[in-house]
């Protein structure tokens, strides 16, 4: 997503926890970021794949930083995330300012199904909340932009900053893997 400062040059790298640097939300945001940010979700279930194409067992239980989670935890935690952001998105545009809580995502990357289940369960997951959520987006008027939730953690967000928020994520993720597989060679 160049036009909303989501990509980084690899270069530009210095932590590896951020490969492509940390969610900045642009000050205004536009028909066409908003455009961007809904295209960059829709395009996150082919581009997780392509990044997880070929692996080993191996390599999928592979950290992909000293201290980090594995490929498996990476792609489960995409899942999780999603499905909780899409979820929150529905509250927020059927509820006024819903509070939602917060989950401990070290936690649930720590659980069985996160370090042991097939990736291919949570990809056809990330495929599945993704198709329903940019069909969502793409039907929001004005409006429904600016409805939002409060997160018991983080405050207010609106619709409009928690798709932007998550169009970095989906850039984000997918690039500790292609990060990875760059490092190793693979």
């Amino acid at each position: 997503m160049g036009t909303s400062g989501i990509t980084a040059p690899v270069s530009a790298v210095q932590d590896p926890r951020y490969p492509i640097g940390k969610f900045k939300m642009p000050a205004d945001v536009t028909q066409e970021l908003r455009a961007a940010a809904i295209e960059t979700i829709s395009s996150l279930p082919e581009k997780i794949r392509n990044a997880v194409d070929g692996l080993e067992t191996e390599q999928i239980d592979t950290p992909y930083r000293e201290g980090g989670w594995t490929v498996r935890q990476l792609v489960h935690h995409v899942a999780d995330s999603h499905t909780q952001a899409f979820v929150r998105l529905r509250l927020a545009l059927t509820e006024d300012w819903p509070t939602v809580i917060g989950y401990n995502e070290k936690a649930w990357a720590e659980l069985q199904d996160s370090v042991l289940a097939p990736i291919e369960w949570s990809l056809e997951i990330i495929e599945a909340t993704h198709a329903r959520w940019v069909m969502l987006l793409n039907s929001l008027d004005e409006g429904q932009w600016q409805r939002g939730f409060k997160h018991s953690e983080r405050g207010p967000s609106t619709v409009e900053q928690v798709t932007m928020l998550y169009a970095w994520h989906c850039v984000h993720h997918t690039a500790h893997i292609t990060q990875l597989r760059a490092n190793k060679g693979w």
